[in-house]
């Protein structure tokens, strides 16, 4: 076992985050990798209200190769020495089944079958689809996206998903993966537009929505980025907080990350509820994710600051007035 577990923050709660099975090819680029993504967890709980603090696990491995039941038994092990400060549920590279088996050897474990919430990814791709109709209507002046066209980068769980939400709903697609496999299958189903994922950034849209790894908005991409807002799943899409203002100063509407993609945090957090996981009441909080970027843009319009500044300081204020209580 490889593994790394990141513990950001505890001040409101436990660290709760997914875990990511990911071969990085040095031990310090995955550092750097949960580092950001533990980050990103404490804001993402601060901002939707959860009594959970940051974390996030990564095994450094080929989740297609290397993931056999002697290495998720290892790192059960792991996470039971954990399971006061630590909580986590699947990520990229983790499955369903892999989080059910882990859930029998440690019971710091969510998203599972047993607890009830089940795989994350459907309610995170629907969080994610409220929140960008949310950009939308701010950007654009209406939420009806029948005829805008919207790039979608990377088709794992959630970014499908959310394809075949945008394609209900009337959006032109333009898609890329690194499969191309599940890109003839958007193309053949969704009657989406290929692109390359190197140069996705540089396809003309209404909308880019980012749903593979992080880091793709950068001093490099942004200036290239064709397209008028920035709503997707990804996680930590910004390369450095700076990128932010490089988006405003182009006109770009951007979502934060960990605002918009909060719905299977919501939802692998409502299974540990004291009266077990409820669907309804997941669900009801989940919608409110457009009306938290509905406030974190309104006042970053009215303040000139970028949303990611706004975000920011709604997740420490809370954290702040936690600490003293």
């Amino acid at each position: 076992l490889n593994a790394i577990v990141a513990i950001h923050n505890t001040v409101l709660g436990p660290g709760l985050g997914g875990t990511r099975v990911w071969p990085h090819e040095t031990f310090e680029a995955a550092l750097t990798d949960v580092l950001r993504l533990s980050r990103g967890m404490t804001f993402k709980s601060a901002v939707a209200g959860m009594a959970f603090g940051g974390g996030k696990a990564l095994i450094i491995a080929n989740s297609k190769t290397d993931k056999t039941p002697a290495l998720l038994e290892a790192y059960a092990e792991m996470l039971r020495g954990l399971k006061e400060v630590f909580v986590t549920a699947e990520d990229v590279g983790m499955t369903l089944a892999d989080a059910d088996f882990l859930k029998t050897l440690t019971p710091n474990v969510s998203g599972t079958t047993a607890g009830g919430s089940g795989n994350p990814s459907p309610v995170t791709a629907q969080g994610t689809f409220l929140g960008l109709k949310a950009t939308v209507r701010h950007r654009f002046g209406s939420d009806d996206l029948s005829g805008l066209r919207v790039t979608v980068q990377g088709l794992g769980a959630v970014g499908w998903s959310l394809c075949e939400k945008l394609h209900e709903a009337g959006a032109a697609l333009t898609v890329a993966d690194i499969d191309a496999a599940r890109v003839e299958r958007a193309v053949s189903q969704f009657g989406a537009d290929r692109a390359d994922p190197k140069t996705i950034v540089m396809a003309g849209a209404d909308v880019f929505a980012p749903c593979a790894l992080g880091g793709v908005l950068s001093e490099q991409t942004i200036p290239r980025l064709k397209a008028g807002a920035v709503a997707g799943s990804a996680n930590n899409q910004l390369a450095r907080p700076e990128d932010a203002v490089r988006l405003q100063q182009r006109g770009i509407l951007y979502a934060p990350d960990y605002v918009i993609n909060a719905g299977g945090l919501v939802n692998v957090a409502a299974e540990l509820a004291p009266g077990g996981y409820d669907r309804a009441a997941a669900m009801a909080r989940v919608g409110e994710i457009p009306a938290t970027l509905d406030r974190i843009f309104t006042l970053a319009k009215k303040g000139g600051a970028t949303p990611v500044d706004v975000a920011r300081a709604i997740a420490r204020d809370r954290i702040a007035a936690k600490k003293a209580a």
